[in-house]
């Protein structure tokens, strides 16, 4: 019998965890001490060659804009891939199921069917349109 997938974490996957938040807090420390520190104190240290400061702050500001462009593009590619309003596709398509012709019982709930455009303008508005 095989094995059942669990979301429940597997002692592997809880060391990895554990490793990986361990590190997350150890590079943010860094990112901090990049950002914060002067160079000077940086270079009494030993540490000599780092980035600009400027990419402490570009970074994280180019990463927050690329999330908001990524929204951007995301909704516009909704956008091109929907078909218009007038486009056969919005109303029906090859698997609609219009037929209800079984005799049901008197307080039968019927099953569920398409309705044909027809029929939805006809309750709507009175008319065929």
């Amino acid at each position: 019998m095989p094995q059942e997938h669990s979301p429940s974490p597997t002692p592997q996957r809880a060391i990895y965890g554990f490793a990986l938040y361990i590190a997350s807090f150890a590079l943010f420390g860094l990112y901090i001490v990049w950002a914060y520190v002067p160079d000077q104190w940086l270079h009494w240290l030993g540490l000599t060659y780092w980035p600009q400061k400027y990419w402490a702050v570009a970074l994280p500001v180019y990463f927050c804009v690329a999330i908001v462009l990524s929204y951007m593009v995301y909704f516009g590619l909704i956008f091109l891939k929907t078909a218009s309003l007038s486009d056969m596709s919005t109303i029906t398509d090859s698997q609609a199921n219009y037929a209800c012709d079984a005799a049901l019982p008197v307080d039968a709930i019927p099953p569920l069917r398409d309705l044909h455009i027809s029929d939805v303008n006809k309750r709507l508005y009175g008319s065929d349109l």
